[in-house]
């Protein structure tokens, strides 16, 4: 065990002058295992840590006790920063400190070249991409917990005067709402836990909540499990009853599929597939939903210098038939096997999604936040074109590593044939 007696008063300065930093951006979960396995903490202290409320609160109490742990403790946290991937952190600390009294140069020496080059977010997403060249989310750092926003309802007048151009959506329940969060993968593939995926199910699954469906949630399913999961959702009677439907898919993935927690692949043309008008009668011609996050590539894109203004990174109809033919055609109407359906994806073919460990992904956070503000009286391709606004300008913040400084791009495909307004809140009658 490491004496009580202080430390250095340069390291307690460091930590004083970046105090507020460090209580909002500290992961401490594993961070704190490693102080245990170096007597810098005890179980009893994480116990207290973990006894307090919000993510800003156990750190506070943490650095509180942190000063008191020895004149070795600022060196084992700084060594745990780069353990846990929080090397930024760990920088801010060291350049508050002047190098002649610091008392750092064990830290410095042999890892300075290792602060220089970029660092993946782990050496398991390193492994991956040498062996297998198959990508996944980032892991971002940059903000305290997250934030799930109230949806604002719609108003009666808003919707008398737009629901004649629009997909009726009036049922109560609006519709059914399937998510799958896949955050603990199996470690024999090399996938990576999604640190901060539990964040982002839990939000989509309060939004969709709030918007007015009946929500199903199934977590760390195998590529098979999750298939017979949307197999039989997809056949659910109630679809016959309610006037739309949404489908989330949470894990990691490449371009054209997701993984389970097998690390075996599930395409998402089958997914849309079971959902299509001769696979799922029950939703032909109602709006159907899908919101993917997961990578579609492994290349990190790396934005580009804006070098002009001062924006920061800102059928006709139907073809005739004769008319004899008219008379020999069955008066059945038909569909095309596949319409109705509007798709968000996280990023763009070939790129990959980031996650904040805290605030959960970019896209799902977007997504979350524009949907609650203007689903009241934006129809959802709109607001799709929000969040790939708030995506653009948004920058992942990794100091020393590839991915400080990188960006993001959401987009969104759609066979919709109305305007798709979700009139929260509002239901005829009341």
């Amino acid at each position: 065990m490491l004496g009580a007696c202080g430390m250095k008063k340069c390291h307690q300065e460091a930590l004083k002058r970046n105090r507020v930093s460090l209580a909002k951006q500290l992961v401490l979960k594993e961070l704190l295992e490693h102080l245990i396995e170096k007597d810098v903490i005890t179980v009893e202290m994480v116990e207290i840590i973990q006894a307090k409320d919000g993510s800003f609160s156990q750190n506070v109490e943490f650095l509180n006790l942190l000063p008191k742990r020895g004149p070795k403790a600022f060196l084992f946290f700084c060594e745990a920063l780069r353990e846990t991937k929080q090397q930024h952190l760990e920088e801010m600390l060291l350049s508050t400190i002047p190098s002649q009294n610091n008392g750092t140069s064990m830290l410095n020496q042999g890892y300075e070249e290792s602060l220089l080059l970029p660092v993946p977010e782990s050496e398991i997403l390193q492994k991956r991409q040498c062996l297998h060249n198959e990508p996944m989310e980032y892991s971002l750092d940059n903000g305290d917990g997250p934030h799930y926003p109230q949806v604002k309802p719609c108003t009666p007048e808003f919707y008398h005067a737009h629901q004649h151009l629009a997909y009726k959506l009036i049922s109560r329940p609006r519709g059914l709402a399937l998510i799958l969060s896949n955050v603990h993968f199996s470690s024999e593939k090399d996938l990576e836990f999604r640190s901060g995926g539990d964040v982002d199910h839990a939000a989509l699954q309060k939004l969709f909540e709030y918007l007015g469906y009946q929500v199903f949630v199934r977590h760390d399913q195998t590529a098979q499990e999750m298939q017979a999961e949307l197999e039989k959702f997809s056949k659910n009677p109630a679809h016959r009853k309610v006037d739309s439907c949404i489908v989330s898919l949470l894990s990691h993935g490449i371009e054209g599929g997701v993984y389970g927690v097998d690390g075996k692949l599930l395409q998402l043309q089958e997914i849309f597939r079971l959902f299509d008008n001769a696979n799922c009668p029950g939703l032909q011609n109602k709006p159907k939903m899908f919101f993917i996050q997961a990578c579609r590539g492994d290349e990190t894109d790396r934005g580009v210098d804006q070098i002009d203004g001062n924006e920061r990174a800102d059928s006709p109809g139907c073809e005739e038939s004769d008319s004899d033919a008219k008379m020999q055609e069955n008066s059945r109407l038909r569909l095309p096997t596949c319409s109705d359906m509007i798709c968000g994806y996280a990023c763009l073919k070939g790129t990959a999604a980031m996650r904040n460990t805290k605030r959960g992904s970019w896209y799902v956070e977007a997504l979350t936040s524009v949907f609650a503000e203007d689903s009241r009286n934006t129809h959802v391709a709109d607001m799709l074109v929000k969040v790939n606004g708030l995506i653009k300008h948004r920058e992942g913040y990794a100091p020393g590593t590839e991915f400080h400084r990188c960006k993001e791009m959401s987009e969104y495909c759609s066979t919709l044939c109305r305007d798709l307004y979700l009139f929260p809140g509002f239901f005829p009658g009341n």
